[in-house]
């Protein structure tokens, strides 16, 4: 993922990727790409870097902790530990985060269990609750065996409300202001979060419409009130759409996915587009997965894949010492390591991640 950085003139970039590195890019005038330096590496795929206040960067990953860059500059190697995310005893990695927009104190996670934990940087004690404010999960996962992971998280433009999309599942609506273990305020169902971790996002101004990608290759809008279906497109021919951002003034929204392209959508038919396809898909997407949850009960494909993961994890340190020295035009590597970036390797087989995309 890669986002602009505040109070920058859109000229600096931050990216973070699968190869758990968080770089910070700098653009010219004419929006080349002047140089790029590596800031941060992790030994896992590192998936989301939102936007903060000026000189914030809060990244999260694979690797069970939640680290906030306090730096006037990206280029200083300054780093402090925010919190580690657990539940009881147990250590949650993390696939996404984002910043209360009319609070930036306040920030929501999301991981490998199925709860949303809401924190306050200015009240985080880990011998109180873990350090959590806050903790939404639908009710009917409370007590699933199920290994659901929430994939994506975004706030609403005014903070009342946090999406939340779970792999597998469905999409659930909450309201910021109930109390903590509130449940649910709406669901949006009909497309598939299985392959990739995927995302989720509000549409509109005032955040009136929710936008998801399909394993099936399409992208779902639903009217946020009634959750109803109101647009239904071809996304990507490769299959899977992950990515999607609004534009913030206009209505504009970007999309990515398995294809080697961004795609750029804007409301300019002239007539009311039909949702040709939409029921047979809608089935075909709930069939796969009421199949592939009977699949995934087999412990020995879970065995595998656990394995299989563990794997590449350990190969790829030795890719990059054998790669170093190369080193492209304009890049700088000077980073730092954190020396207690990952207990993953002691969750063992039963704990069921998502794909990278």
């Amino acid at each position: 993922q890669a986002k602009f950085l505040p109070h920058s003139g859109d000229s600096t970039l931050a990216m973070c990727a699968r190869d758990g590195q968080i770089r910070v890019a700098e653009l010219s005038a004419t929006q080349r790409c002047k140089n790029t330096k590596r800031v941060a590496q992790h030994k896992g795929a590192a998936h989301k870097v939102p936007g903060g206040l000026c000189g914030v960067l809060v990244r999260c990953d694979q690797h069970l902790q939640l680290k906030l860059y306090l730096c006037l500059c990206f280029y200083m190697n300054c780093f402090g530990k925010l919190v580690v995310v657990k539940e009881g005893d147990k250590k949650v990695g993390l696939y996404t985060i984002f910043v209360n927009p009319a609070n930036t104190q306040q920030f929501a996670v999301g991981g490998r269990d199925q709860y949303i934990r809401i924190y306050d940087q200015r009240k985080i004690s880990e011998s109180e609750n873990n350090g959590v404010l806050k903790k939404f999960c639908p009710s009917h996962l409370v007590s699933s065996e199920s290994k659901t992971n929430i994939t994506c998280l975004v706030y609403s433009h005014d903070g009342t409300e946090l999406l939340a999309s779970y792999n597998d599942e469905d999409i659930y609506l909450f309201d910021t202001s109930h109390s903590d273990g509130a449940d649910f305020h709406r669901k949006y169902k009909g497309h598939r979060n299985n392959a990739t971790v995927k995302g989720v996002n509000f549409y509109g101004p005032h955040s009136e419409f929710v936008v998801s990608g399909s394993d099936c290759g399409h992208i779902y809008l639903w009217d946020k009130n009634s959750a109803q279906v109101v647009q239904f497109m071809e996304g990507d021919k490769g299959g899977v759409v992950n990515c999607l951002e609004p534009h913030p003034h206009l209505p504009v929204l970007a999309t990515s996915g398995l294809d080697h392209d961004v795609k750029i959508w804007a409301p300019t038919a002239e007539t009311p587009t039909g949702l040709r396809g939409l029921k047979e898909v809608m089935k075909k997407n709930k069939r796969e997965r009421d199949e592939d949850g009977v699949r995934h009960g087999d412990q020995y494909d879970t065995q595998l894949l656990w394995f299989l993961m563990r794997h590449m994890r350990q190969r790829r340190p030795q890719r990059s010492r054998r790669g170093e020295g190369g080193g492209g035009d304009g890049d700088s590597d000077e980073s730092w390591s954190s020396a207690d970036s990952s207990d993953e390797e002691d969750m063992g087989p039963d704990h069921v991640q998502c794909m990278s995309s």
